[in-house]
């Protein structure tokens, strides 16, 4: 054997650990604490509110922007399957169902329309059912909904 295949055949074992695929954590609703640690993450205050017989949410914000997550589709109280961010502003009652329609014709992955309040909000919705989803997918869930957030501030105060 010559001096390249002799170092070839003591390489490839490493070659070949280094190209199989880490196992990512998967991450799922029924743990709010992991979410909690999630959005922490992204330098984001978070506080767990959870309720005797109600659904737990996370209050939060970013860039003066106050939004939730919610945790959907429990049994009860627990073992949650999907998210969902929220934000609104009870600022902006001027806002028409016109435009709200425009952003949601223009823009993907969040939607807007108007509470019972009449206040203009957001809302975008994250499914972790089953096994979960890697936890960077999660953040990058933050990551897009980060930009929804400072995209739909704009939209709605634009004169």
């Amino acid at each position: 054997m010559g001096p390249i295949t002799a170092r070839a055949v003591a390489v490839a074992p490493l070659a070949l650990f280094l190209a199989t695929p880490a196992h990512a954590e998967l991450v799922n609703a029924a743990n709010p604490e992991a979410i909690k640690a999630i959005v922490e993450s992204q330098g984001w205050p978070a506080t767990l509110v959870a309720k005797e017989g109600d659904a737990p949410y996370i209050e939060s914000n970013r860039n003066g922007l106050k939004f939730l997550v919610l945790f959907m589709n429990c049994d009860g109280s627990e073992r949650c399957k999907t998210l969902q961010y929220y934000m609104g502003f009870s600022d902006a009652k001027e806002v028409t169902l016109d435009r709200l329609n425009q952003w949601n014709k223009e823009k993907r992955f969040a939607r807007a329309y108007k509470d019972d309040a009449g206040d203009p909000v957001l809302e975008m919705d994250v499914d972790l059912d089953f096994a979960g989803i890697p936890r960077e997918n999660v953040g990058e869930t933050f990551n897009t909904w980060a930009s929804l957030m400072d995209s739909f501030r704009e939209y709605v105060f634009e004169k």
